[in-house]
C-alpha cells in the first residue's frame, strides 16, 4: 500500500465476538462483528480496528451463521447495509414486528433513523453484510431497545453509562461511580417511528439486479441528493457495474471502493492492485486512480464518498 491507498482484504478481517450487549443472548451469541474503517459503534475494548482514520463515515461488517440475529437497536445517524453474501431479513419497530424486508447479495438498505431495527441471517450458510455508518464518531454508539438490555443482563452482560460492556462471566463489574446504561423512557419510546413495510421498502431499498440494469452506461448514484434513495447522510453511495469505468482523476473527497461481485483492477499512483468481493479500499483525496473490472461477466461495486452534508437524522418525517 501507499500513503494514497489502504486496502483491507476480506480474508484478513479480524472478528470480534463480544462487540455488543447481546453477545451472550441466545440467538445472537454466534455473530461476528468487524470494524474496517473507524471504530464504529462497538462496545467492546477487544474490537480490532483495521483503519483508524475516518473519512466522515465508518465502515464495518457483520458475519452471522444461519438463524443468528442482531437485536433491536437504533442510531442517531445513518446506517446503510448492503448484503455481501447470504439471505437476510431486516425487521423494525418497537418489538420488531412492524415491518420487514428480505435482501440478498448486492441489495442495499438505507435504514431510516428514528426507529428500532434488527436483522437475521435466514439463509443456509454463513453470511455477511457490509455497513456504512454516518459521522466520524458513528453518532455516539448504539441505542438498544429496553428488552435487549434487560435480557443481556440476565445473561451476564451489563452496558455501563460510559458505553463500555462489562461481562460478569469474566468477573467484570461496573467501576465505582459508573451506573448501568439507562433504558429509553416511555416518552422517548413513544416518539420512535413505526413505519409500515409499504412506506420503507419503496423509498429506502435498492435491489442489486435493478442497479445492474441501470448502470449499463454509467455509474448510478444510489444514495445522495440525486440518488435513487434521496438522502444526505454525510456520504453518497454509487453503484458501478462491468459496463462502467472510472476515469483517471484527482478527486477532492475520500473514495471507498467495496466490490460485491466480480474482480476489479485498481491502478493507483502507478501501481496495480486487484480488488475482490469483500475487500475495502480507502483512497485519499487528491489521488489519481483508474478502476475497471478485471474479468468478463458480471461485476458490481459500491463506491462511498464523503460529503459536506451533516451526518445526522434522516427519515421521511424530517425531510
Amino acid at each position: 500500500m501507499t500513503e494514497h491507498l489502504q486496502i483491507v482484504r476480506y480474508g484478513e478481517l479480524v472478528p470480534c465476538r463480544t462487540a455488543f450487549i447481546d453477545a451472550h443472548t441466545p440467538g445472537s451469541d454466534k455473530k461476528e462483528n468487524f470494524t474496517i474503517i473507524g471504530g464504529g459503534v462497538s462496545e467492546s475494548a477487544d474490537q480490532h480496528v483495521h483503519i483508524k482514520e475516518t473519512p466522515g463515515f465508518n465502515i464495518g461488517a457483520a458475519g452471522q451463521p444461519p438463524r443468528c440475529r442482531n437485536s433491536l437497536h437504533t442510531h442517531r445517524t445513518a446506517e446503510v447495509f448492503f448484503v455481501l453474501s447470504g439471505r437476510w431479513r431486516f425487521f423494525w419497530g418497537r418489538w420488531g414486528d412492524t415491518g420487514e424486508v428480505i435482501l440478498e447479495a448486492g441489495d442495499i438498505f438505507n435504514i431510516p433513523t428514528g426507529m428500532f431495527r434488527g436483522f437475521e441471517n435466514i439463509g443456509t450458510d454463513y453470511g455477511m453484510i457490509m455497513a456504512v455508518l454516518g459521522g466520524d464518531d458513528a453518532g455516539g454508539g448504539v441505542i438498544w431497545a429496553p428488552q435487549v438490555i434487560e435480557e443481556a443482563q440476565a445473561h451476564g452482560l451489563v452496558l455501563g453509562e460510559n458505553g463500555t460492556l462489562y461481562d460478569s462471566k469474566q468477573g467484570q463489574r461496573l467501576p465505582e461511580g459508573i451506573s448501568p446504561m439507562a433504558v429509553m423512557d416511555d416518552d422517548t419510546l413513544a416518539l420512535m417511528a413505526e413505519p409500515a413495510t409499504s412506506d420503507v421498502v419503496p423509498r429506502w431499498v435498492a435491489r442489486y439486479l435493478d442497479l445492474l440494469a441501470l448502470s449499463k452506461d454509467s455509474a448510478v448514484e444510489v444514495i445522495g441528493e440525486h440518488g435513487l434513495i434521496f438522502d444526505r447522510p454525510g456520504f453518497t453511495a454509487e453503484f458501478l457495474s462491468h459496463h462502467t469505468l472510472s476515469t483517471d482523476q484527482k478527486q477532492q473527497c475520500f473514495d471507498v471502493l467495496m466490490p460485491v461481485r466480480g474482480y476489479w483492477q485498481l491502478l493507483c499512483e502507478g501501481q496495480d492492485y486487484r480488488l475482490n468481493p469483500g475487500d475495502t479500499a480507502l483512497i485519499q483525496p487528491d489521488t489519481a486512480y483508474r478502476l475497471a473490472p478485471a474479468m468478463s461477466g458480471e461485476a458490481g461495486l459500491y463506491r462511498i464518498r464523503n460529503t459536506d452534508d451533516p451526518a445526522g437524522p434522516s427519515w421521511w418525517e424530517k425531510e
